[in-house]
């Protein structure tokens, strides 16, 4: 997918989190004229009210009043063009946005994913999207259901590893999650697979704690295949706001989260959330989900997510480009 496709799917799922966001400081720029301590206090609420974060809000306008003392800005209608500026810096030094996600290495294969995430934040059908990706790449994929507390979730792996056309490695309900995982690696393996993705649960019903059963799950991969898992990607709700910067630390000290899956963003205003992750946790935010579709699942992309959160106009040379 280009540039232009990219950034139309952003700007349509961005659209709650613009109008929260820029929209706001839009029509704030247009009743002042000039950039003050009041305006950039005043930006600095809207930040906090999209999710932006306290630490990365300060940072972003400490940043902004700097420059305008630097620089000598005055005028309020460079103040959007800061803005951007310093969104746009802020995910560039901390590696959000990565190339070619649907790109595996060439060795080890197969390359392992564990998602993890809590029930109801769209863990299965990031799962199925994933695997339809992967499969559209060329790649052989296998899922594999570890998730087997809840009743629907290998009704609904099915249903997805159908629509992708992939793989399923799946036991009876209440089976050892971390034998499903082994199991499911070692089928992929004889099979000559490229991705295995390995489903894990979001609760248990039982008294197990959660994360000592995520944790494992991945010493049973690593015991198959050393090295495994190769991901451990976490599915989080965009709605969630700053409540899900806690998941996320969770989470990582349980099973060493790479990646982040951020899903329903075009249901909230609270898109600012990406900011904050990428800047408090460090954690990159790989992919995003903009909506219902087998192809809603968009490599998250620094430039298409900051063209779009500003609603920019393409330039002649990205067309060219194209």
């Amino acid at each position: 997918m280009g540039f232009l496709d990219t950034f139309k799917k952003f700007k349509t799922g961005l659209s709650k989190t613009r109008d929260t966001l820029v929209g706001k400081i839009d029509h704030l720029v247009r009743s002042k004229g000039v950039i003050d301590e009041n305006l950039l206090d005043n930006v600095e609420e809207i930040l906090l009210a999209g999710d932006v974060g306290v630490a990365t809000t300060s940072l972003i306008i400490g940043n902004m009043k700097q420059r305008v003392r630097e620089d000598k800005y005055e005028s309020s209608d460079q103040l959007v063009r800061l803005l951007k500026d310093e969104i746009a810096k802020l995910l560039h030094v901390n590696g959000a946005g990565e190339e070619d996600l649907f790109t595996v290495p060439d060795a080890p294969r197969p390359h392992v994913i564990m998602v993890v995430g809590i029930n109801g934040v769209g863990k299965t059908t990031t799962i199925g999207k994933l695997a339809y990706n992967y499969k559209n790449a060329g790649y052989k994929v296998v899922i594999g259901a570890a998730d087997t507390f809840r009743a629907a979730a290998n009704e609904q792996l099915e249903i997805w590893a159908q629509r992708a056309g992939v793989d399923l490695i799946q036991q009876g309900r209440g089976s050892d999650p971390a034998a499903v995982a082994f199991d499911s690696l070692s089928s992929a393996i004889a099979r000559s697979s490229d991705v295995v993705i390995i489903d894990t649960a979001g609760r248990l019903h039982t008294k197990t704690n959660l994360m000592e059963e995520l944790k494992k799950i991945r010493r049973v991969l690593d015991k198959r295949m050393p090295g495994a898992p190769h991901e451990v990607l976490l599915v989080l709700d965009a709605s969630t706001g700053q409540n899900g910067l806690q998941q996320v630390r969770l989470f990582s000290e349980a099973v060493e989260v790479t990646g982040l899956a951020l899903t329903k963003l075009d249901g909230t205003a609270k898109g600012g959330i990406i900011l904050a992750i990428t800047h408090e946790l460090k954690i990159p935010v790989k992919y995003i989900g903009v909506g219902e579709q087998i192809d809603d699942l968009q490599p998250f992309n620094r430039k298409s997510f900051v063209e779009a959160l500003f609603e920019t106009d393409i330039v002649s040379s990205e067309l060219k480009q194209s």
